[in-house]
């Protein structure tokens, strides 16, 4: 007799795979998104407003921070932090081989 709930629905799998690639990707994705929309494009936008601000669709931008761009500001700050982060853990992590999730590279046949 087996007991349902002391056995997993999906058995253990460790890929052996390389983890500094999620860490790179997920690091520089949250350094662009940051960064370069939260920060750059935000004080950008503020900026070329100038003093008649500007309409974009349904936003209007004026040459003033409200507290809407000192929060997306404030964000985009700690999101890209966050992504030199796990930028940093990524370079410092074991190197192991880039492998597809879910293919087995054992070399075995899997049991039909």
């Amino acid at each position: 007799m087996v007991d349902v709930h002391e056995t997993p629905a999906v058995p253990p799998f460790d890929p052996k795979g390389d983890e500094r690639a999620g860490y790179f990707v997920a690091g520089g994705l949250l350094v662009v998104l940051g960064w370069g929309f939260g920060v750059l494009a935000n004080v950008v936008l503020h900026y070329l407003a100038g003093s008649g601000g500007m309409s974009i669709r349904v936003a209007r931008i004026t040459s003033t921070l409200g507290p809407f761009a000192w929060a997306t500001f404030a964000f985009g700050l700690f999101t890209g932090a966050f992504g030199v982060v796990l930028l940093l853990i990524g370079r410092e992590s074991a190197r192991g081989p880039t492998v597809l999730p879910g293919y087995d590279y054992s070399g075995e046949t899997p049991a039909r």
